[in-house]
């Protein structure tokens, strides 16, 4: 044994043994439940993977946010979007720097809570989806939404209070019963194409789409002076643009000849790659062109290292409730999508990183901790809308480090770490432009539209409202629409068929009726149920979820006189 392998030994022997050891339950420290394998050098190395895995969030989810314009005010009456006002767009610059701060800021405090309180290896961070949800859907490119960013930062924080009280009721997996199998799987790939969208767009990626007069989209990926201003489509030089070329290239097919090697960091490494050729001046692809706006971003991103405070979308919450007069269902659509698709994403995430890393309890399906975890993501969310950020998650990036041996909360704190060092280098993370975040958008797509294979493609009453969900996603350009459509979609259609079987004893049931996904409101089992209504149940253990369960198998396994 070689002398850093020694003093490796040394030091995962000492941390095991000490206070930090016992709370963690790293291995050697005599804790009853210590993790096999859990060792603290391991722990820091996955912690570190896991943020180099997750790092891009920082430029992409300021890039999508500051689409919305935050709390920047276009008062052109010529141009409704104030995409070509120069005062606009250096507010824009600014609002930019604030959310690189924002979103470094709240992704370490969610990833060190859900490690110190929880003890889980899952980092936290701006879920990708929900941010272009407000971005584009609430708030509405550059401030052409229902409501404005005060109202919509006001909605993610009772959001996140709500998610705090679901969770310290047990509601949060009932209500994930509620919406059939297939509708949620469908949500997430219909984000993973709106997201693709929006990384193809000039506005927040390559720029190889635009609108049209004729059709809904065409090609683009023409230089910046040949966009029609009227419309955004190109008016010649199509698919000529260096900027597009660099970005599919360099962000897109070379980031995906490294995932395919199962390359940690792939989406970094392209974003950095990207952003390193567009930082020289004078040159066809430059982030810093000769103009106002070029030189007020070049003489930021020359400080390199320095802490940015946010000056713009701090605590910017619209707390007079009246203005949400003329807005309401607007504001309450928004806080229940926010909601809806944070509680499924929290959920699915959290299991599944917990499965992963073996903490799952194979008798009761829960792990340690379960309520806590949850908690500590909600509390995320209202603190990070007091940044000006979108609601934050379990990100899914975690496996990543759990995959290098990450088992315990320490593994999340070291990622929380990482992202606080980052703080200090928001010159860097303000200066990556958005043809270096659009591949990685398109590849987050890429992995959200994995699990669509899972939908029930047997019966049409299943796969045509999950189609429906899939494809009105990008197509009405709105999360919250495409659910609603799918859901309303799946009522008409199931509710009809069941009406008919109803009437007909049977008879005018589909033929395939038999391949439809089980689905009901009531839980599969009355250990599932949140904990106050088996409290109602008279059920005098209701704070442990197996307890009910147990005693009514023990009474059917007693012989009946």
């Amino acid at each position: 044994m070689g002398f850093s392998e020694r003093w490796r030994a040394r030091l995962n022997d000492i941390v095991s043994q000490s206070p930090v050891g016992r709370y963690f339950h790293l291995e050697g420290s005599g804790h009853p439940n210590e993790i096999r394998g859990a060792r603290f050098t391991t722990e820091m190395r996955a912690g570190l993977t896991t943020f180099f895995t997750m790092a891009y969030i920082i430029a992409v989810n300021a890039s999508v946010l500051t689409d919305s314009g935050a709390t920047c005010v276009c008062d052109d009456p010529v141009d409704p979007t104030c995409s070509t006002n120069e005062a606009y767009s250096l507010c824009l610059i600014e609002v930019n720097r604030d959310l690189v701060t924002a979103t470094a800021a709240i992704s370490a405090i969610g990833s060190f809570l859900m490690g110190l309180l929880a003890n889980l290896p899952v980092a936290v961070a701006p879920a990708m989806g929900l941010n272009a949800y407000l971005a584009y859907q609430i708030v509405g490119y550059h401030g052409t939404g229902p409501i404005n960013f005060r109202l919509a930062m006001m909605a993610v924080f009772v959001e996140g209070f709500i998610f705090v009280a679901l969770s310290l009721f047990g509601i949060r997996q009932w209500l994930a019963r509620i919406i059939p199998a297939s509708i949620k799987i469908a949500c997430g790939a219909g984000i993973g194409l709106f997201l693709t969208l929006i990384g193809l767009s000039y506005s927040a990626g390559i720029g190889a789409i635009t609108g049209s007069k004729a059709t809904p989209l065409e090609l683009g990926g023409c230089p910046v002076e040949y966009l029609d201003p009227d419309t955004g489509s190109c008016v010649s030089h199509k698919a000529t643009s260096p900027t597009m070329w660099l970005g599919f290239l360099i962000g897109g097919v070379f980031t995906s000849i490294l995932m395919t090697y199962k390359i940690r960091g792939s989406m970094i490494v392209g974003i950095a790659l990207v952003s390193i050729f567009s930082w020289p001046r004078d040159t066809h692809v430059t982030y810093f062109p000769r103009t106002t706006l070029g030189d007020n971003r070049f003489e930021f991103f020359k400080n390199v290292v320095a802490f940015h405070p946010i000056k713009n979308v701090l605590a910017v919450q619209d707390w007079n409730l009246s203005t949400v007069d003329g807005n309401i269902g607007q504001f309450v659509l928004a806080v229940f999508t926010m909601l809806y698709v944070d509680l499924l994403d929290a959920t699915g995430t959290l299991y599944s990183m917990a499965r992963f890393s073996g903490v799952v309890d194979p008798d009761t399906g829960d792990f340690p901790r379960s309520t806590i975890a949850y908690c500590a993501d909600a509390v995320a969310i209202s603190i990070g809308s007091l940044f000006g950020s979108s609601p934050v998650t379990a990100f899914v990036e975690s496996g990543a480090g759990i995959q290098e041996g990450g088992r315990t909360g320490l593994t999340a704190m070291t990622t929380g770490i990482c992202f606080f060092i980052s703080l200090f280098f928001a010159p860097v993370f303000a200066s990556i432009p958005p043809w270096a975040t659009g591949g990685a958008l398109v590849l987050v797509g890429c992995m959200m539209m994995r699990g669509i294979t899972a939908i029930n493609w047997n019966y049409p009453g299943d796969a045509i409202p999950a189609f429906v969900t899939v494809m009105f996603m990008p197509f009405s350009y709105s999360i919250a629409y495409g659910l609603v459509a799918g859901i309303m979609c799946y009522a008409i259609i199931n509710t009809s068929t069941w009406v008919l079987g109803a009437i007909s004893g049977g008879r005018w049931l589909p033929p395939d009726y038999e391949n439809k996904e089980y689905w009901s409101f009531r839980s599969d089992s009355p250990g599932a149920q949140p904990w106050f209504i088996r409290a109602l149940k008279g059920d005098k253990r209701f704070w442990k979820p197996e307890s009910l369960s147990f005693e009514l198998q023990s009474q059917e396994a007693i012989p009946k006189s």
